[in-house]
């Protein structure tokens, strides 16, 4: 059956790259990818055809790549992070599928546990922070973010596609957390130019203007930030 391979690139890193994924890479007649997440250097170790899907409709993507892969190509859409948080993914296989073409998704490492690496902390930990919530603020295409009501569990918040909305988070999280809960933007995770900014909730808006960080950043908002030296039951 025809298929086509949707491919997490990771954050950044080619070394975080997965295997199952470099091989696919290096034996890839087309790969798709969005130019404006994924630059084109990053992919110069792989021979096939390179096309930046930046600024294409669905419908072009979908017909470019059923087009190839009904042709005996191997054609690899390659997305930032993990396919499975935010990159559309959903649409373009509900369109291959119709179309009789089987589709195979390729697990990649997510800035936010790239974010999390570089940080050297633990998301979640017992008595501190039992669960992670991911997800973004409100916006053109997202009405309610109910940021306020997450707030109140227990858990580090991660909120991605937002870095230009931090002082609209900070406020909205501090109103039940407080102005001091620790907070974290990662720019451009495990890059070589990777930025890292420390604060509170107070003072992040602040810290992130003065350093010109505008997209492409990942928020750590919670206690887990500062939970180094704790004990865990683990090695009890």
């Amino acid at each position: 059956m025809t298929k086509v391979y949707f491919v997490g690139f990771g954050p950044g890193d080619r070394e975080l790259l997965t295997l199952k994924a470099h091989k696919l890479l290096s034996k890839a007649d087309l790969i798709i990818y969005a130019g404006s997440i994924v630059p084109e250097k990053a992919l110069s170790a792989y021979k096939g055809l390179k096309i930046n899907s930046h600024g294409m409709k669905l419908e072009e993507i979908v017909e470019l790549m059923e087009r190839e892969a009904k042709a005996g190509k191997l054609v690899v859409r390659v997305h930032s992070g993990d396919p499975s948080i935010y990159s559309a993914i959903n649409e373009q296989i509900a369109e291959l599928e119709k179309r009789g073409i089987e589709c195979e998704v390729v697990p990649g490492v997510s800035s936010v546990f790239a974010s999390a690496a570089t940080l050297r902390i633990e998301l979640t930990s017992p008595g501190i922070s039992e669960f992670v919530f991911i997800g973004r603020p409100a916006g053109k295409t997202l009405r309610e973010d109910y940021l306020d009501s997450i707030a109140r569990i227990p858990c580090t918040i991660v909120l991605l596609l937002g870095v230009d909305k931090i002082e609209y988070i900070a406020e909205k999280i501090s109103e039940v957390r407080g102005g001091k809960e620790p907070v974290a933007v990662v720019y451009h995770a495990s890059r070589e130019d990777e930025v890292v900014i420390i604060g509170r909730l107070e003072d992040i808006a602040e810290k992130v203007k003065k350093a010109g960080i505008k997209r492409t950043a990942t928020i750590i908002i919670g206690k887990a930030l500062e939970n180094r030296g704790r004990r865990s039951v683990l090695y009890g």
